[in-house]
């Protein structure tokens, strides 16, 4: 283990750990999020845009406020002397065009490439891989999976990546559809059959220090949090679905995985292998109640005209979030919730040691 530690710290020289990462959730992780994660020690993730075009604008927007840091404290010296922009990009493969993220990538050498969701496996992600290292060679490939036979195929895949995400089906956004497994289980599975040398970082249904500090024990190098870094104050995201997220409670009976809110929206096309985990409104009780699309559609198309209304238990519009949603009580700086995570995983390690000491 102390091996991949050496491996994150040298790639990424102002992580402490232990790590975080914040994902890279398509749209609501823009460029402030991603450099506060930075800034506070952790790696933050810019995710993915409407288009592929998107991330240049919050590329520049980072690399702009990486320049403004000037506080000693946390810092910003460090980032700035970085050779790579520190912060990393996501990418949805099935849907963001290649040449537009190689070009960008070309151009501002963010400090990581995360790539999801390809819509022909292994082929895709060793096109991705081949073409961003050729690019940017610094560029560090992270690549996300979330089942055993993803795995078998990333380990003997032709470009390996650096650093393997494993995703948990507690997780929110777009996750497994059928062949998913909670991390407690998957995560170590996964780890038999990847190449040692790899860091693995875990993910899905981690809010807190008490998960982070399971995922570690479960041989995980670091963890990966999206549903906490909603509730952060420099998320790219409405007031109203973010309320919903504090709100929310019992994951098991308040979210779903459900394709109806993509259809509502508009934003189809995902591999079939893939669904979003959502919190649970009206549009969906009304959809299992035999409610038409037509009516739902125009009812969700009125409740996106009425602003932050359209979130909460009795709103229509998607609120995709992960299980751990009822460990989310505030609103907070990124910087406090990577502090908070990390010195409470540092407090349960050292719980865990003490108690062995004791024996």
């Amino acid at each position: 283990m102390s091996h991949l530690v050496t491996t994150i710290c040298r790639s990424y020289p102002w992580m402490k750990a232990p790590f975080v990462v914040s994902a890279p959730m398509r749209v609501m992780s823009g460029p402030t999020l991603a450099v506060a994660v930075s800034r506070a020690g952790g790696l933050g993730f810019i995710g993915p845009g409407v288009k592929t075009q998107d991330i240049s604008v919050d590329l520049e927007e980072a690399s702009t406020l990486i320049k403004s840091l000037s506080t000693p404290q946390t810092q910003p010296s460090l980032l700035q002397s970085q050779p790579n922009l520190p912060v990393g990009i996501g990418f949805q493969l099935w849907n963001d065009d290649i040449e537009v993220a190689v070009s960008t990538i070309t151009k501002h050498k963010p400090c990581a490439a995360w790539l999801y969701a390809p819509r022909n496996g292994q082929k895709d992600l060793d096109t991705w891989s081949r073409r961003i290292r050729h690019a940017s060679p610094s560029t560090r490939i992270w690549v996300q999976i979330g089942t055993l036979a993803e795995a078998r195929e990333l380990a003997q895949g032709i470009e390996q990546p650096d650093v393997i995400v494993v995703q948990g089906a507690e997780a929110g956004g777009h996750g497994r559809v059928n062949d998913g497994l909670g991390i407690m289980a998957l995560l170590p599975e996964v780890m038999d059959s990847l190449p040692p040398h790899i860091p693995v970082f875990a993910a899905g249904g981690i809010a807190d220090g008490r998960g982070a500090a399971a995922a570690l024990c479960l041989g995980a190098t670091g963890v990966v949090m999206g549903t906490r870094f909603l509730a952060a104050t420099e998320a790219r995201i409405s007031p109203g679905y973010q309320r919903e997220i504090v709100r929310a409670s019992d994951g098991a009976v308040s979210t779903t995985r459900t394709l109806l809110y993509n259809q509502l929206r508009g934003t189809v096309g995902w591999p079939e292998e893939y669904s979003p985990r959502t919190i649970i409104n009206k549009s969906f009780i009304e959809h299992q109640a035999g409610r038409s699309f037509d009516e739902l559609k125009t009812l969700h198309d009125e409740a996106l005209k009425a602003g932050d209304a359209g979130w909460g238990p009795e709103g229509r519009l998607a609120t995709y979030a992960g299980a751990a949603i009822g460990l989310i009580h505030d609103v907070k700086d990124a910087e406090r919730i990577v502090q908070d995570v990390q010195g409470e995983v540092l407090q349960r390690l050292s719980m865990v040691q003490k108690a062995n000491s004791a024996q």
